[in-house]
């Protein structure tokens, strides 16, 4: 996880190869850690630093309210995965050699 949030960071692209990748990620054992870089990853989709591939090809006459309803539909996605994130973190198993990475 950690280094494919890296290389999007670096890159500012996130593939969808990357993005099902890390999907994969998020359904097997992960650590703290990962869970901290896929917020940072997430923050920084969000803030516009990383472009997300899309899965639809934009045609290139789409007009601009079309493009802020697909806006709006993207950061509603983000906000549930970054939901789902925070409640998959709070049911995890009191460990106390991970509160240090989540700041407790």
């Amino acid at each position: 996880m950690k280094e494919i949030v890296n290389q999007a960071l670096t890159s500012g692209y996130l593939s969808l190869a990357a993005q099902h990748q890390i999907r994969l990620l998020l359904q097997s054992e992960y650590d703290s850690e990962d869970l901290d870089a896929y917020i940072i990853l997430q923050r920084a989709v969000l803030a516009g630093d990383v472009k997300q591939e899309s899965r639809s090809q934009k045609s290139a006459g789409a007009n601009t309210a079309k493009d802020a309803g697909l806006n709006i539909k993207q950061a509603y996605q983000v906000a549930a995965e970054i939901a789902c994130v925070a409640a998959m973190a709070l049911s995890m198993q009191n460990n106390p050699q991970d509160s240090s990475y989540l700041g407790a």
